[in-house]
């Protein structure tokens, strides 16, 4: 009788500990899922953004991958944190 992978074990690469918070990285491309770990918004919220120029768009890498470039969302973030420091 085959014994079940924890569910743990089959969604993380082996070279990722679990004690490790989730990091955007400096350079590259970020996909939704990992993405959304970094807003404070869901799936849909991030696409009605994208559609009305009010978030990054994303690049497409294949006709079923789309990720959009790290740089863009750090450069996002930031921009998100001016605003709120600049009352007027």
């Amino acid at each position: 009788m085959p014994t079940a992978i924890p569910t743990w074990q089959a969604s993380r690469p082996a070279h990722v500990s679990q004690d490790t918070p989730p990091a955007l990285p400096a350079t590259g491309y970020v996909r939704e899922s990992r993405l959304l770990q970094f807003l404070p918004f869901s799936h849909s919220t991030l696409w009605r953004r994208v559609r009305s120029g009010t978030f990054p768009a994303p690049v497409r890498i294949s006709s079923r991958i789309t990720a959009w470039r790290a740089e863009d969302i750090r450069a996002w973030i930031e921009e998100q944190g001016s605003e709120t420091a600049d009352p007027g």
